[in-house]
């Protein structure tokens, strides 16, 4: 059994890493696409443009996995009922159950390939993909970890340290320069809140002005800044809930709460975090349910694209189900977990029924 279980679960994973990198290749095309009108914007050439559309792929796995799952699953599956090897391996003296238990290890397999992705590579992937983006078009300067990022605005350098979740700026120092490149005034405030129209509200503001025989420091509870930087220059330090890692969503939820402000789009970004691996186990006993158990090739042809379709029902339900959770302001918990489950209780009971005959 352990022979026929490397053997099969080999062949599941390999043929799930082939679907998988289908779908990359035919998302990638879609994003290039995309890009195309972009090209020329400031210095955002064709290699730039392909190095964006390379930091995308880490979301696009962590997003298309259950579905790879479920296709490469299938796929490996008939391959085994055409070859007539499922059936020797029934024959054998193997149960369906004991088949199902190995899919369901091959389904952990790559859950554990999407935690890895959802956690750390996919937020950084995302978060490099605009920062190439809008160092090329925007007139971003410099980015560096430590010190946030650095904006220039006619003649002002703007340094902000980071940007949380609702667009509120901490740590904003201002730099302003005369015609003759001389630091003229520095301002730095706490918090910055974006009012629209290129106006942001500033407080616990410092101004330091610089002359050529004093220096003058004032001091301002709040100021009102007048700016042509939009939040959208300032994505790069920010990630959005659905990328951001367990830690960082229960860090701000709480944070959150704690300031009383609503919590539900983290909570079922959350939710969706810790349930999503689960989809590729529920994926991987949906591909063994509809597994074929005769050889004729039009059932195989037909199963196949049954499966494929659910799949793609699954892709688009899972986030259908999230903004209809957030627009109704449903259990967090429900709109985030309920097609995962349904679909892991379908595949089960397909089984089951199939075990039955």
């Amino acid at each position: 059994m352990r022979l026929i279980n490397r053997y099969l679960i080999g062949s599941l994973a390999s043929s799930a890493f082939f679907t998988l990198a289908a779908l990359i290749g035919l998302f990638g095309f879609f994003d290039v696409v995309a890009e195309l009108p972009s090209l020329g914007k400031g210095s955002y050439t064709a290699p730039v443009m392909l190095r964006y559309v390379a930091y995308l792929i880490p979301g696009h796995a962590y997003e298309l996995m259950p579905l790879a799952v479920l296709i490469g699953g299938m796929v490996a599956m008939t391959q085994f009922a055409s070859n007539s090897e499922y059936t020797v391996i029934r024959t054998s003296g193997v149960s369906l159950s004991q088949v199902a238990g190995v899919l369901a290890q091959f389904g952990v397999l790559f859950a554990i390939l999407t935690v890895l992705l959802g956690e750390f590579a996919a937020p950084y992937a995302e978060q490099e993909a605009s920062r190439t983006k809008l160092a090329a078009t925007r007139s971003m300067v410099a980015q560096e970890f430590r010190s946030g990022i650095w904006v220039k605005d006619d003649k002002h350098f703007i340094n902000v340290r980071e940007m949380l979740p609702d667009t509120t700026l901490k740590g904003v120092r201002i730099y302003t320069y005369n015609d003759d490149y001389q630091l003229t005034q520095t301002r730095y405030a706490d918090v910055g809140r974006y009012l629209g129209n290129g106006q942001w509200q500033l407080t616990g503001v410092s101004d330091t002005k610089l002359s050529e025989n004093k220096v003058t420091v004032e001091h301002h509870p709040a100021l009102n800044w007048k700016s042509v930087i939009e939040p959208d220059i300032l994505d790069v330090l920010l990630v959005v809930p659905e990328q951001m890692s367990v830690a960082n969503l229960v860090t701000y939820i709480e944070h959150l709460s704690n300031n009383k402000q609503q919590t539900q789009r983290y909570d079922i970004a959350l939710w969706s975090k810790l349930f999503y691996p689960l989809a590729c186990v529920s994926m991987a006993l949906v591909a063994l349910a509809f597994t074929p158990r005769q050889r004729r090739h039009g059932q195989l042809g037909l199963q196949l694209f049954i499966g494929i379709c659910i799949g793609v029902g699954f892709h688009f339900t899972n986030r259908l189900f999230s903004h209809l959770g957030l627009l109704y302001g449903w259990n967090a918990m429900v709109s985030a977990t309920l097609p995962t489950l349904l679909f892991l209780a379908a595949g089960i009971a397909l089984i089951r029924k199939q075990e039955k005959r």
